[in-house]
């Protein structure tokens, strides 16, 4: 067991958070998601615009698809990651910090632009 302070615990779920939005959503890591997915964006029955994925190649490249594609999924692996770099290489401590920075930006961001 290891010892893990409030501001740790919060600088890591930030991280993770950041990340993870980082590699499912963001238009700079698109490369990573090309070769598995397109996004369509087509409207449902009321109209609204909803996200339409269509996964490309054979069963590994469509299951790596839906992976990149889900946040919940990625978000797991990526908690995995930002534990295992803060327990690990103590080095990569300040781009933890920087990717929590992020996120809380991106957290007031979203609420002061929602509003």
């Amino acid at each position: 067991m290891f010892d893990l302070s409030w501001i740790d615990l919060i600088i890591l779920v930030l991280a993770s958070f950041r990340l993870t939005h980082l590699i499912v959503f963001d238009e700079i890591t698109s490369f990573l998601r090309n070769p598995f997915y397109q996004v369509l964006y087509v409207p449902d029955e009321s109209g609204q615009m909803v996200r339409d994925f269509q996964f490309k190649g054979g069963r590994v490249r469509q299951w790596i698809g839906k992976l990149l594609s889900c946040h919940w999924c990625v978000g797991i692996w990526v908690g995995a990651l930002i534990v295992g770099l803060y327990m690990y290489v103590p080095a990569a401590y300040p781009l933890l910090l920087l990717l929590a920075i992020a996120g809380a930006a991106a957290v007031i961001e979203t609420k002061l632009y929602s509003s």
